[in-house]
């Protein structure tokens, strides 16, 4: 699992830290592993330009530290405090080791910056100079020092200018900002350097392999199509039988036993699907991918049946307030800003807050689809999907989804992690079918069984999955 702390977690877990080590060296600590990271993205120290953008505080401190490490490797660094004062051992570090202090200018070519303007207790946004100071070495690659400058760091969401980072080197554990977007696409490939803290549960995590293995529902020896689970599907419709097949084949991946479909396109579906049965008895159902004008005494029909239920798409346009049963629901930004009344622009901004809120309102699991998919809890807990590649942002990619993380509820998962492991299935199945290239939502369904077999595998490493 990877966790995701809140500013205040984390301050806590460094004060409790720094009191069992010298004075310093949680900070010396912070800057090897920072150094390291940058040593690391330039290939070498030797020769290299490193320029500093220090703020106050202990973040400046870090990146001061960090430069006076770079410079004993070779590399000329230089130094722009934007505050005053900025940590005083850092900057006569810096300086002992040949580092220099020069004022912002333009024509300063650095192979790279390190952004140690503000830490992770910064407000969103940037002064002035500061931005002035950016625009000086606009194109060359930022490594944050914890964070990118200027980033609501608890929230994910952007308030003006920032320094949008190629690497964030961050340390003891992640932050909110690091995993939930926008500010998560401002911090480029993230760099974990461990202190040692002892930390609390985390309000926000996100998947590994390993968690998905744990939670996958395997066959027993004596297992059979009715005790692995029936999944149902309540989707599509004359106008949009390819939602059907799309919604089906993302059900029929394999993880349930049987998979019935009821609606109006059913021999569309069998004759792809022959697997795929009628109406009947059911363990949970998706609901809505393209189901027009029909969705909503679909799910009307689902609900009766008092098992969980995924609602998608069309279906939820019906969806007014709590089901009375387990429910997920899997907008994207534009379907919850209907639902809940918001401007779709503000949804995308503050999609934590979006996702949290409307769980609540719902007595739902809800799956706000993006990029970082948010997987909300009605108690607040949130799961990040952070695999996938931007290829799956095509059109039926949603209605894999429903089908997937029906499949996933009827196998006897509950809403949350079935809605958390179905969302992460569907990322990197979408990153397998891609293959670095472009792929259709159906390519997503049909690499299910693969992906699924790959993360049962316990021979493989993370990144194989």
């Amino acid at each position: 699992m990877r966790y995701a702390h809140t500013v205040e977690q984390v301050r806590a877990a460094e004060e409790a830290r720094m009191a069992q080590l010298p004075e310093g060296a949680l900070m010396q600590q912070a800057a090897a592993g920072l150094a390291h990271a940058v040593l690391d993205l330039l290939g070498g120290g030797y020769g290299r330009r490193v320029l500093l953008l220090v703020g106050p505080g202990n973040n400046g401190g870090d990146a001061l530290y960090a430069g006076a490490r770079l410079a004993g490797r070779g590399c000329a660094v230089e130094a722009w405090l934007l505050a005053d004062p900025v940590h005083e051992g850092g900057l006569t570090a810096l300086r002992a080791a040949g580092g220099r202090v020069d004022e912002p200018r333009d024509g300063t070519h650095p192979d790279v910056v390190l952004d140690g303007i503000v830490g992770i207790g910064g407000r969103p946004g940037l002064r002035p100079d500061v931005v002035a100071a950016l625009a000086r070495v606009a194109g060359v690659p930022v490594v944050a020092v914890d964070v990118p400058s200027g980033i609501d760091v608890d929230t994910g969401e952007l308030g003006g200018p920032y320094a949008g980072a190629t690497l964030t080197v961050t340390f003891g554990t992640h932050q909110v900002g690091h995993l939930v977007d926008p500010a998560a696409l401002a911090c480029g490939t993230v760099h974990l350097v461990d202190l040692g803290l002892d930390l609390p549960p985390a309000p926000v995590e996100a998947l590994q392999r390993d968690d998905v293995r744990r939670l996958l529902r395997v066959p027993e020896p004596d297992s059979h199509k009715y005790t692995r689970g029936v999944v149902g599907v309540r989707a599509g419709s004359a106008s949009y039988p390819g939602a059907a097949l799309l919604c089906v084949g993302g059900a029929d991946c394999g993880l349930a036993g049987m998979v019935r479909y009821v609606g109006e396109v059913g021999d569309v579906v069998r004759r792809v699907h022959p697997e795929v049965v009628g109406e009947g008895r059911v363990q949970a159902w998706a609901v809505g991918s393209g189901g027009g004008e029909a969705a909503g005494d679909e799910l009307a029909a689902a609900v009766a049946d008092g098992v969980p239920v995924v609602v998608d798409a069309d279906a939820l346009r019906h969806v007014t307030g709590p089901l009375g049963t387990p429910t997920v629901l899997t907008p994207h930004a534009g379907e919850l800003a209907a639902m809940i009344g918001a401007d779709r622009d503000d949804v995308e901004a503050r999609g934590l807050h979006h996702a949290r809120s409307a769980a609540r309102r719902f007595d739902a699991v809800v799956v706000l689809k993006g990029r970082h998919t948010l997987v909300a809890h009605p108690d607040g807990r949130v799961r990040v999907t952070t695999t996938g590649v931007p290829w799956l942002a095509t059109a039926g990619a949603g209605d894999v989804l429903a089908g997937l993380v029906g499949a996933l509820l009827a196998t006897g998962l509950d809403g949350y992690d079935a809605a958390s492991v179905g969302s992460w299935l569907h990322g990197a199945a979408a990153t397998l079918a891609s293959g670095g290239g472009p792929l259709r939502a159906g390519d997503v369904a049909a690499a299910l069984p693969e992906t699924v077999r790959r993360v049962l595998d316990t021979g493989m490493g993370e990144s194989d999955a």
